[in-house]
Parts: structure tokens; C-alpha cells; sequence
């Protein structure tokens, strides 16, 4: 078993048995590791959701329209319960990796960076060169409070209140807060470093310039929301699927597709056009 998969399984499994052994006398062990669970699907799901459908997909490149109401929504909602993340600053720094992917600019790790380096920059990443995220929608009043900083703050002391009044602990609740912000790192982890070393993964296009590689394994797609098929995505940013061939498992696609049947989403020009040259006979949106 390849490292980040057993790294992913052990936080987990590490997750679920502390939150057992943390939990507040009344809850008892299994009620206690069942609460664990809860959270980590919380804030993976909807993690998930904000930053690789909605911030990622759907404003970073463009492959999907979402509602309004919606992606605002999502991104107040998970800042203010989940985990912060300003959607200006993100979209801005993925657009220069695109753009200097393990090279001088990219902001996430450059080609020399290791392990511990690059877990570093997942916390403080390199300053970006220029400003890409211009588009409309960070003008509107959700995205102009949520990439406040002082908002940034508001979101700490928050997510952790609405946990300890669901938990009423205040012990269990700071567990199950950092806990989960470790497995995130490490989610994070996968498409920073591990998706961007060619120790790692297979790689289906040869021909480009970065180390970007694609993680097809059940635990990285699910966790990344199939932002570890990273080879695949570099190769064609702006199609709405990272998945390029059937046999190719991808979570996102299908969180997407749940969306799009309730009529939240639908595919942009770019996002529906099917590169030339990926062994899928239909996009399947």
C-alpha cells in the first residue's frame, strides 16, 4: 500500500478511536466515535463540495455555472461551520499553479520542494506575482465578507462554537476541531506534494512541463474529490471531469452529476467540450 494511502487510513482510524476515548462520559466509547465520524464527514463532504466543485470547477476554471444563491450559500455556510478558506486567496493561487505548475510562481510547491516543505507551504504558501481572481463574482457582498480577514477570525471562534453546542463539551469538542483539521492537511498534502512527485501515481500524458500525476486509488479520489487525478486535470483544466476513460473512478464527477439533476449546475461551453484525444466516447453529464 503506497504511503499517502496508508497515512489517509491511519488518521482516520486514529480520528475515529480518539474521538471514542475523548467523549464525554455520558456518550461512551461507540457514541463518542460515532460523533467522530459524523464531523469528518461534515467537514469532508462539504469541504469537498465547496472548494473542489464550487471554488475549483466552478469559478477557478470555469467548466461549471452553479446557481448564485447557491455557490454563495456553500461558501458562507462552510467557512462559518467548516474549516476557513478566503475563496479570493485560493482561487488566485490556483490559478498561478496552473500557470507555473512546480516551477518559480506556483504558489503551492515548487519542483525542488520535499515533504516538510511543502506541508509548510499547505499553511503559508509562496506569495503570488500578480492578482487572477478579478472575476465579478468577488465583488458580491457573500465573497467580499467571507474573504474579510477579520471574517477569517470570526470563522475559527465559530465553527468551534456551533461544535461544542451540539457536543456541550468543551474537551471533546477542541479534539474533534483539530482532528479534523489534520486530516484536511492531509487531503491537502495529496494534491500539493503527493500529486506532484513523479515517485508517485502514473502519469497518462507525458508531454507536460510540470510533475503533475494522477492518484487513482479509492481513498485520494473520494477524499480530494477527484483532484488527485492531477494528470489528467493539468492536461485539460478547463473539461469538467478529471476522469479521462470509464474505468477511471471519480467521486467529484459524481457529486456533480447528483447537483446537476437538481438543477443547480449546468456545464459551460468549455466544461462541455470533450477534448480530442481521452478514450471516453461521451462526457456523460
Amino acid at each position: 500500500m503506497k504511503i499517502y494511502n496508508v497515512t489517509g487510513y491511519s488518521l482516520i482510524a486514529a480520528h475515529l478511536l480518539a474521538s471514542g476515548e475523548a467523549a464525554p462520559p455520558q456518550w461512551g466509547f461507540i457514541y463518542g466515535m460515532l460523533g467522530g465520524l459524523a464531523y469528518l464527514i461534515f467537514i469532508w463532504f462539504f469541504g469537498g463540495l465547496y472548494l473542489s466543485d464550487v471554488l475549483h470547477m466552478g469559478i477557478a476554471h470555469k467548466t461549471l455555472y452553479y446557481q448564485p444563491w447557491f455557490i454563495k450559500s456553500v461558501t458562507v455556510f462552510f467557512n462559518v461551520l467548516g474549516i476557513y478558506i478566503n475563496p479570493r486567496s485560493w482561487v488566485n493561487r490556483h490559478r498561478h499553479h496552473h500557470a507555473f505548475s512546480d516551477h518559480d510562481g506556483d504558489p503551492n510547491k515548487l519542483e525542488h520542494d520535499g515533504f516538510w516543505r511543502t506541508l509548510y507551504l499547505c499553511i503559508f504558501p509562496y506569495s503570488c506575482k500578480s492578482d487572477l481572481a478579478k472575476d465579478p463574482i468577488f465583488k458580491s457582498w457573500p465573497f467580499r465578507l467571507t474573504a474579510a480577514g477579520s471574517f477569517g477570525v470570526f470563522c475559527q471562534a465559530s465553527s468551534f462554537l456551533v461544535l461544542w453546542l451540539v457536543t456541550r463539551d468543551w474537551t471533546y469538542s477542541l479534539f474533534l476541531w483539530v482532528s479534523v483539521r489534520v486530516f484536511a492537511l492531509w487531503v491537502n498534502m495529496i494534491q500539493n506534494y503527493w500529486t506532484h512527485d513523479r515517485r508517485f501515481g502514473t502519469r497518462r500524458y507525458q508531454d507536460e512541463r510540470d510533475n503533475a500525476m494522477n492518484l487513482g486509488e479509492w481513498l485520494p479520489v473520494t477524499a480530494s474529490f477527484s483532484a488527485s487525478l492531477q494528470n489528467n486535470h493539468h492536461h485539460f483544466p478547463h473539461f469538467l471531469r478529471t476522469s479521462h476513460a470509464r474505468d477511471e473512478y471519480d467521486f467529484g464527477f459524481l457529486t456533480v452529476r447528483v447537483m446537476k439533476a437538481l438543477r443547480l449546475v449546468r456545464a459551460s461551453p468549455s466544461g462541455a467540450q470533450k477534448p480530442e484525444g481521452i478514450p471516453l466516447e461521451e462526457i456523460g453529464f
